[in-house]
This record gives structure tokens, C-alpha cells and sequence, in this order.
């Protein structure tokens, strides 16, 4: 789920693992001007109208966390069809699991061994890793968002039609050849 890390976040709401109290916490977030302009830039939209997130995040055993919640957006792009601006609607649900970045490797390193049996494992993602003893909610927000952006939007009822030309039938990849033929007959019937 992550991006690389040569962008920076836009929108960031760092948690400290440390400081989440065995009860969990829950947060609402909202991007400001600045973070959705940001997350605009990045995603390539014409804009991000709002975008907001709310999370649950939830201690469990081993160290890991597990952040639950949804993330709503409305952003501008522009329709493929039409060139129109529109605006669109998204609404993500989130459910990870972090663990301490040793364990991710770990687990890593099992997933990859268990690929050389004959028979393919089931798929199993593996949980996040907690960088620096830090979750960044607004991070996990940001990648809810743009995986969930529709690369193709289209304004409602616009249709795409391709331009229909007549096909000439003498207009083909052999016409040149068939004109040359047809003129070394008509000679031959000169003669």
C-alpha cells in the first residue's frame, strides 16, 4: 500500500506507537488547504475539494497496531471524454495491521522461502512496517485516496465514439500490386 519514499506526504498526522494507550484512540482528521493542494500535485488532479479520515487505532499483541477507519474525498479532475471538469466522490475503507519493522522483514522472508513450494501458498499480506516507532495516519489517508482514484473519469452519459469512415474497397494493403496487374493485362491485350 505504501509509495516510495522520494515524494514527500503531503498530508502528515504522525502517531507515536508508544503513546497509544492500551484502550486505542480514535481520530478525525481533515486535510487543510495547503495538504489537499499538495495531494492534488501529487495524484495529478485538477483538485482535492476535501478529504477527510477517521481512525481507529488499536494496540495489539506482539507490538503490532491495527489502524481501522474510512477516508472521504471529493476531488477535480477532468473527464477523458469531454475535457469537462467533474468532480467525484470517494470513500475508502481502511483496514491494516503494523508491526515492529524486524517482524515485516521476517515475515518477508517467509512469504519469499514458502514460494519455492509446488503447491502456491495462500496469499497473505504482510503488515505494514512502524518506521521509527511512528504511524502516520495522514500517510495512510493520502494512499486510501489514490488508490481509489478512478485514472479514467468520465462525466455522466458521455460516451466515447470513435470516428466511422466508409472503407473504400479498393483502398487496401494490395491495391498497388493489383494496379500494376491490372495494367500488365491490359497491355498483353493490346498486343
Amino acid at each position: 500500500m505504501s509509495r516510495p519514499n522520494t515524494e514527500p506526504d503531503p498530508w502528515r498526522v504522525p502517531i507515536i506507537v508508544a503513546q497509544i494507550p492500551d484502550t486505542g484512540l480514535h481520530r478525525k482528521l481533515e486535510a487543510s488547504a495547503a495538504e489537499r493542494q499538495a495531494m492534488a500535485e501529487v495524484a495529478g488532479l485538477r483538485e482535492v475539494v476535501s478529504a477527510q479520515a477517521d481512525f481507529d487505532v488499536v494496540p495489539r499483541s506482539g507490538g503490532r497496531v491495527q489502524v481501522t477507519g474510512s477516508v472521504r474525498a471529493r476531488i477535480g479532475q477532468t473527464c477523458v471524454v469531454t475535457l469537462d471538469p467533474i468532480e467525484s466522490e470517494i470513500e475508502e475503507e481502511v483496514d491494516l495491521v503494523f508491526a515492529p519493522e524486524a517482524e515485516v522483514r521476517k515475515m518477508a522472508d517467509l512469504i519469499e522461502e514458502g514460494q519455492d513450494d509446488a503447491e502456491p501458498p495462500e496469499v497473505v499480506d504482510p503488515p505494514e512496517a512502524i518506521a521509527s516507532g511512528i504511524i502516520d495516519l495522514g500517510r495512510i489517508a493520502t494512499d486510501a485516496l489514490f488508490l481509489a482514484i478512478d485514472p479514467y473519469p468520465r462525466k455522466e452519459g458521455a460516451v466515447f465514439e470513435a470516428e466511422v469512415t466508409a472503407v473504400d474497397p479498393e483502398d487496401h494493403p494490395f491495391a498497388v500490386l493489383k494496379a500494376l496487374q491490372d495494367k500488365k493485362q491490359d497491355k498483353k491485350k493490346d498486343k
